[in-house]
């Protein structure tokens, strides 16, 4: 249990002096409740001496003030330190954990990880956030309040302390006996909560499929499912403690029981006095409140271990590999070297060797799966090539700083994500600075300004979480809009134009050239027309470079390229009641 707080008191640094602070002010506001018996004691004795004079009135009532107005001044300040402690002990792990998952590969986010840094970040810091502080003052505050209470006893009588000291004993070797089976226990917690995370985030991405085969409410029979196992997982677990609770208040109880009977039996035999009787019995029913709080407080120890311990989970994570070169990339020609690549142990590609020239554009076509995406990607380090090399200006992209490669790479995706913020934040997202005449001018070019004057606040609009308040083709055009004002050398489109309506998609191409001009432009697309005019195309299969150069000499060689442009040709012209 020693090691668990250690574990414990290591994690909550930086706000450590808040947490023994707020044990201190904790520890004085039980000296200040001690002062509520003194007060009982006195004037308990004044009756038993048939002495309600002034004097012991005015006594009982002094110890009584000091009492309620130093509980009041110490429990205050021991619980804003407490809840200072827990609020920015998770906050500043949540922007850790946030500053970390910016420098891993994008290959570690799956379903699983996502589920379990959910999990991290709201469930398990939550518990922290929680129980963290209140578990160092509720433990160690009530064990040195039921050491006060207890020592006290032997005022009265020490046969009755001794009988507070071994039912105490008793009681803590139980919760440490309920502490160690709940140490058992987290793991699988913490397993089912990451599932049950993993289930949820899958259910509310693919929220419209759901809906349109109306799989809502009972008919999500998977996810009811995972709430029901869940529920029963965690409730079996809870059970395998209970008899421990159970066995540790019984033994309060006996111990109180003893005591009354031990206060008793030594006063009739003359050993003690009827006033100090009197004190046992009073005594006896909150003497082990702080102990009991203490017990209480531990049971909830495998929560925070655990939170803890699935913190630690996120340093193992490795970094990316950062170069230390942060000069200007004057020369933005782009080579593959060998270059091979693989998800886990499935290849996909397969050692790509090519040149893209600075100033030129180079089209990226292929089958679905053949690694068009992949291949952008490793462009900008979202994953690292398992062999060979990626050079720009002639040095390995690994190299660079990753702000450095970043600042040289615009990129625009098919599938567009847009933060929860105005539309102009979202705009100047590569370009924090930028003034709001930029923004409009990007956005012009982009072909997005008609469509946001027209909306409520204009550039000042709140856009709901991943632009859900848009169309397809406004998010698309932002996200252009974007890639213009941050004016990168190298940019990067992965089928810009998939989303765009037919009578803005001429002037979106111009809008396109006349980004392009004068950059190194990589083109995932299928459309006939934004790739006709590219200086270099690749066409890839299985992972491998089989075919390259322009359009006229690949439609020349019958290819792939070829007969993937007749096969698109075909489908953009194919009508509803067309015979097959």
């Amino acid at each position: 249990m020693i090691s668990v707080f250690k574990k414990i008191w290591n994690f909550s640094i930086g706000e450590q002096v808040y947490i023994k602070k707020s044990i201190l002010d904790n520890f004085l506001g039980a000296i200040f409740n001690a002062f509520q018996f003194a007060a009982i004691y006195h004037a308990i004795l004044g009756v038993v001496n048939k002495d309600i004079s002034l004097k012991t009135i005015g006594v009982s009532s002094l110890f009584l003030i000091i009492s309620v107005l130093g509980l009041i001044i110490s429990k205050n300040s021991s619980m804003l330190k407490q809840t200072h402690a827990g609020y920015f002990m998770a906050a500043d792990k949540r922007i850790e954990l946030g500053e970390k998952i910016k420098r891993v590969p994008m290959g570690f986010f799956s379903n699983l990880s996502l589920g379990n840094l959910t999990t991290i970040a709201t469930t398990n810091l939550d518990n922290v956030e929680t129980w963290v502080p209140s578990l160092f003052i509720m433990v160690f505050g009530g064990m040195l309040n039921a050491i006060v209470f207890i020592l006290s006893l032997f005022f009265f009588s020490y046969k009755v302390g001794l009988v507070a000291i071994i039912g105490s004993v008793v009681f803590l070797l139980i919760i440490s006996l309920m502490q160690k089976k709940s140490r058992e226990n987290a793991d699988k917690i913490h397993k089912i909560q990451v599932s049950l995370t993993k289930d949820v985030l899958s259910t509310l991405q693919g929220m419209q499929i759901i809906k349109a085969y109306n799989l809502g409410g009972s008919n999500n029979k998977k996810l009811e499912k995972s709430f029901d196992d869940a529920s029963k997982s965690s409730f079996a677990l809870e059970k395998t403690v209970v008899p421990y609770t159970l066995l540790a208040k019984i033994i309060i109880a006996i111990t109180i029981c003893t005591m009354l009977f031990v206060s008793v039996k030594t006063y009739y035999n003359g050993q003690s006095q009827l006033v100090n009787t009197i004190m046992i019995f009073v005594a006896s029913f909150v003497i082990f409140d702080g102990l009991i709080a203490s017990g209480s407080a531990l049971a909830m120890l495998r929560l925070v271990e655990n939170a803890v311990d699935s913190y630690e989970y996120t340093k193992a994570i490795e970094d990316m590999a950062e170069g230390e070169i942060i000069e200007t990339i004057k020369n933005h020609d782009i080579v593959f070297n060998n270059v091979s690549f693989s998800y886990n142990d499935r290849p996909i590609l397969k050692n790509i060797n090519c040149n893209i020239e600075k100033n030129t554009m180079t089209a990226i076509v292929g089958p679905s799966g053949s690694g068009k995406t992949t291949f952008c990607n490793l462009i900008a380090r979202f994953w690292d090539v398992n062999s060979g090399k990626i050079l720009i200006g002639g040095k390995n992209i690994k190299d660079y700083t990753i702000e450095n490669l970043m600042d040289n790479i615009s990129m625009v995706f098919q599938d567009v994500y847009l933060f929860e913020d105005t539309i102009e934040n979202n705009i100047k997202f590569g370009k924090q600075d930028a003034s709001h005449e930029e923004v409009v001018e990007a956005a012009k070019k982009a072909r997005c300004h008609e469509f946001i004057v027209g909306l409520p606040e204009g550039y000042n609009t709140l856009i709901g979480e991943g632009g859900a308040s848009l169309s397809g083709g406004e998010k698309q055009r932002i996200s252009i809009a974007r890639a213009m004002l941050k004016d990168a050398d190298i940019i990067i489109f992965d089928e810009a134009t998939a989303n765009i309506d037919p009578e803005n998609e001429d002037k979106l191409k111009e809008a396109i050239e006349s980004l392009t001009k004068n950059k190194t432009i990589i083109m995932i697309a299928h459309r006939l027309k934004t790739i006709r005019n590219a200086d270099q195309i690749l066409v890839l299969k299985d992972g491998e470079i089989v075919e390259r150069g322009n359009h006229d000499e690949l439609i020349k060689n019958n290819g792939l390229y070829s007969n993937l442009i007749n096969a698109k040709s075909k489908a953009e012209s194919w009508k509803l009641g067309n015979k097959v």
